[in-house]
């Protein structure tokens, strides 16, 4: 997990913490979204994913607040995450980069066969990667 935070670091700008935080967002959405194969497969190639993803949903609680609910008025799915990443500290302009770097380190870990089949079944994504 160090190396995809400094990657994503690197990328963005972002300091390690909110990187990190980002990254488990990211992560738990493509748990509960996408194919149960394929991301169990994506989160095995990927040390400390489980823990990021714990971490992530720790400080979440019940609601979310104001953030959660234009996430859930607008229906959740891309949007909401994109409304929790910058609740975490990820600008609008830092999203698209964060992904990019999130989803070739997958691809490198864990192989196309598997990002691929991720990607194109949540829709919205493939803008952001």
């Amino acid at each position: 997990m160090e190396e995809l935070i400094a990657r994503v670091t690197t990328a963005t700008g972002l300091d390690a913490t909110t990187a990190q935080t980002a990254i488990g967002h990211i992560l738990a959405f493509l748990q509960k979204e996408g194919p149960a194969t394929e991301v169990s497969q994506l989160l095995a190639a990927l040390p400390g994913s489980e823990t990021a993803i714990a971490a992530s949903n720790a400080g979440e609680g019940g609601g979310g607040g104001l953030m959660g609910m234009l996430g859930g008025m607008m229906g959740g799915g891309v949007m909401a995450l994109g409304q929790k990443l910058m609740a975490a500290g990820v600008p609008m302009g830092q999203m698209q980069p964060l992904g990019r770097e999130l989803f070739a380190y997958g691809r490198e870990k864990a192989g196309e066969d598997v990002m691929g089949p991720i990607v194109g079944s949540i829709p919205g994504l493939n803008q952001f990667v």
